[in-house]
């Protein structure tokens, strides 16, 4: 099946008919070769420029240096890109078995977000043990532009024309050759569409629900990051709040990844949420009873002459508290 390079993308219900879009968002000719630059690379780069050039100015409040940063995205781009396509291959592994050479195409496509996830957090542990910092902290520090680069990346995939949801009688219902011909692909007798995924009727744009979803869960760690300085608990945050979005987000995908467990098919990324999500609650109300034992030791010290009990040596673990622009 060739890719469609070009759309008309129509929102019914907001009046909005036949918005033409391309996945190329520029070509220009390099020594007499014609290079093609697709909006989906080319979100993926400003995503991670701005990323950058964001963390590099807030690293000094949190006494970060601005070229560990630099190091530390010079290894997540690369560790993110292919932790994307690894967990693709592994997870559509029918299609790409016995062709190794397609399986390393990122051209053709095929990226998954969880495993960028994974691929991004086994380098910054890498670094973190490299420069001997603590790993709570550049996680900690990193997991705010997460969400910031991801609502970017989303437009990808509204220029690909994919990711999209079921069908839906919304106001803000997205129809087009794209959703047309992806329903097409998953209905048994496209002549007799199952409910839900008829290829006539417009669909859920997932892809703008997890744009303003990220960009509240962007708003919403820099909050916490700024005003809540006990370790972890942004970098749980994050998991927690996106691992809710994406839960209720995936459950009307179209395009899932699945698997089969006990004779059930069930969705990758809506199993992977619901474990992320209730271990970051754990994990959080542990930091909390946690934090609350140290405060009433604390408490208890108030009265206790400096030279009993030195205090600092109480509470030395993880008190580097990072200091909010």
């Amino acid at each position: 099946m060739h890719a469609i390079l070009n759309y008309n993308v129509s929102f019914p219900g907001l009046g909005i008919h036949d918005l033409s879009i391309s996945r190329i968002a520029f070509q220009f000719n390099l020594f007499g070769r014609q290079v093609v630059v697709y909006w989906y690379g080319l979100l993926f780069a400003i995503a991670m420029v701005l990323c950058l050039v964001l963390a590099a100015r807030h690293a000094k409040y949190h006494h970060l240096a601005s070229d560990d940063i630099v190091d530390l995205f010079l290894w997540m781009v690369p560790s993110i890109l292919i932790g994307a396509r690894i967990y693709y291959v592994i997870f559509e592994w029918d299609q790409f078995k016995g062709n190794w050479k397609s399986a390393l195409n990122f051209r053709e496509g095929g990226l998954a977000f969880y495993g960028g996830v994974i691929g991004g957090i086994i380098s910054v542990v890498v670094v973190a043990k490299v420069k001997k910092m603590k790993l709570h902290r550049p996680l900690d520090f990193l997991a705010v532009y997460v969400p910031l680069g991801q609502a970017i990346g989303r437009w990808g995939n509204f220029f690909n024309q994919e990711a999209f949801g079921t069908n839906t009688s919304l106001p803000w219902g997205m129809i087009s050759e794209g959703t047309r011909r992806g329903l097409a692909s998953v209905n048994p007798d496209p002549a007799n569409p199952l409910p839900g995924i008829d290829p006539a009727l417009p669909v859920h744009p997932t892809f703008l629900y997890e744009f303003i979803a990220n960009m509240i869960i962007f708003v919403i760690l820099i909050y916490v990051r700024r005003n809540i300085k006990r370790p972890w608990v942004t970098f749980h945050s994050y998991l927690f709040l996106y691992g809710l979005v994406r839960f209720f987000v995936e459950g009307i995908r179209t395009d899932s990844l699945m698997f089969t467990f006990l004779g059930y098919n069930l969705r990758v990324s809506q199993v992977l949420s619901a474990l992320m999500v209730l271990a970051s609650v754990a994990f959080l109300i542990a930091i909390y009873l946690r934090g609350r034992q140290r405060d009433r030791i604390m408490a208890s010290l108030a009265g206790v002459p400096a030279d009993i009990v030195e205090v600092s040596e109480i509470v030395a673990e993880d008190t580097d508290e990072d200091v909010e622009e």
